[in-house]
């Protein structure tokens, strides 16, 4: 590598000094016109300042070397064109040794001055340059929606300022297609202040996917010395390798990929941890929730058994202890079908069987089931709206927790409503309200989350906090949408908006 490297060296500083000598004789030769025109035309005494012209040009264009080339030059050529004797070396006036020695050395201090000044613009313009890509991946790193999705654009980035044939950046240690070889060039970067290098790698075998003049560069994205990726680049040959500038901008762009690795890799735990957490607490809340709501059905069932299983027990202590039974028989049906739904809803896989009908008709199996629960209240049902999409197995499941919700947590004399009717949306909304405690404010919006009981109450037995959270589910699966306010009557009405059905013009007349 080393003799490689030491004759791509020779080449090119051969091809810098070559362009700066045919760069120095077109501005010595321009000046040289001009000093001829000057002191033999016009008669001005000693224009040899015009060569500083031509010093100055060639500082600009070439830098150090062909300013100091054109100083010498120019002195050789003021003294053997313009001074006496001309057109030799010789010269007999002390006062032009002095002109001609200045000259030569005010040239090479004006070239040395440009040189230098052309140097640090240069080196500015490539600050900047590296500066606004850094930026640019940054920015780019910064409104990502994924890290991977960014990497194509941080790549065009990098490339289009490295000067690389081709740039891509992956993850783990695999290289890209066309990018295979047994040897390829490897970015060593040590701690500190030392520049990195460039190494060659000698893989024992790899795939041979690199053209012929091309080389391979790869730079590790590395983090806690774990090597998270790599960036590769394919250059050709002839151009040599990466400089300085674009060492930094290669290593610093691998940096901020590796940090933005970093960071998916701990929210991937983070929200790992967060899923767990979450599982862990909701089987808690379930388990707790659910084995106090099925203690208390248990053991009036357990009561109301044991109370048939008594001799000489009357007709009428039977026949209320079988339907304590069956009542809490459907309880822990309606308790089980709603952990069922819910699971169902969790895991986005309840779907409705949608059919056109007519709501009271839908609802009236579960008024049917529900009267006798109903009874001794004054309830109110308008059921007269338009057609609705529905699925009724579904509707009549959420209406029958939002009716359980009222006689749950509402006293035995509480007034429930039950109406429905076209919505300022265009939809048919479905209202269950009741002249209960009601809700405060701040609880509204909490109603139909998981396990959410509210505030303290007396009437009955909490429930698990889950039948509102499966209204919602379920309204949300047929199209619909639901929502919590306060009731006319007083307490807490629940809205549960349905899609209206299109029917034929002849039907609407």
């Amino acid at each position: 590598m080393s003799e490689r490297w030491a004759a791509w060296t020779s080449a090119a500083s051969l091809r810098r000094a070559g362009f700066a000598i045919l760069v120095s004789a077109a501005a010595l030769a321009l000046a040289t016109i001009a000093v001829a025109f000057l002191q033999d035309t016009l008669g001005v005494p000693n224009p040899s300042a015009v060569y500083l012209v031509a010093v100055v040009l060639t500082a600009l264009t070439t830098g150090t070397l062909g300013a100091v080339i054109t100083s010498v030059a120019a002195f050789l050529l003021y003294n053997y064109f313009f001074t006496d004797p001309r057109y030799t070396l010789h010269m007999q006036e002390p006062g032009v040794w002095l002109s001609v020695v200045l000259l030569l050395f005010v040239g090479i201090v004006v070239g040395q001055l440009t040189a230098s000044l052309r140097s640090r613009a240069e080196t500015a313009r490539q600050r900047e340059r590296e500066a606004r890509a850094l930026f640019q991946v940054s920015r780019a790193l910064a409104t990502r929606t994924s890290t991977d999705a960014a990497l194509n654009d941080i790549a065009a980035i990098v490339n289009a300022e490295t000067r690389m044939d081709s740039l891509s950046i992956l993850r783990g240690e695999a290289a890209p297609q066309g990018f295979g070889g047994p040897v390829l060039n490897l970015l060593r970067r040590t701690p500190g202040d030392e520049p990195a290098k460039w190494v060659k790698v000698h893989q024992a075998s790899g795939p041979s996917g690199v053209p012929a003049g091309l080389e391979v560069f790869r730079v590790k994205i590395e983090a806690n010395e774990t090597t998270l990726g790599s960036v590769w680049a394919t250059r050709e040959r002839h151009n040599g390798q990466p400089d300085s500038t674009e060492i930094r901008l290669l290593s610093a762009a691998a940096d901020q990929i590796g940090q933005a690795f970093t960071q998916d890799r701990l929210a991937e735990e983070s929200r790992a941890a967060e899923v767990a957490r979450q599982s862990d607490a909701l089987k808690s809340a379930l388990l707790q929730s659910v084995s106090h709501d099925l203690r208390t059905p248990l053991a009036t069932i357990r009561a109301a058994a044991g109370t048939l299983a008594t001799d000489g027990l009357d007709p009428e202590s039977r026949r209320e202890s079988a339907l304590a039974i069956d009542r809490e028989a459907e309880y822990l049906n309606r308790l089980v079908t709603n952990l069922l739904d819910l699971s169902r809803i969790e895991a986005g896989v309840l779907q409705a069987q949608t059919d056109t009908l007519e709501l009271d008709d839908a609802l009236a199996r579960a008024l049917e089931r529900l009267g006798p629960r109903l009874a001794g209240r004054t309830v109110e049902i308008d059921l007269i709206a338009p057609a609705v999409v529905i699925d009724p197995v579904l509707l009549d499941e959420a209406f029958s927790n939002v009716v359980e919700n009222v006689l749950r947590h509402t006293p035995a004399d509480a007034p429930v409503r039950i109406t429905a009717g076209e919505s300022a949306d265009g939809r048919v909304r479905l209202t269950v309200e009741d002249g209960g405690p009601g809700l405060p404010a701040e609880a509204m919006n909490r109603v139909f989350d998981r396990f959410y009981r509210g505030p303290e109450r007396h009437f009955s037995r909490d429930g698990t906090g889950i039948g509102l959270t499966v209204v919602r589910g379920l309204a949300e699966a047929m199209g619909g949408s639901v929502r919590a306010r306060a009731s006319d009557l007083g307490g807490l009405a629940i809205d549960i908006d349905l899609p209206m059905a299109e029917l034929p013009a002849e039907l609407t007349r």
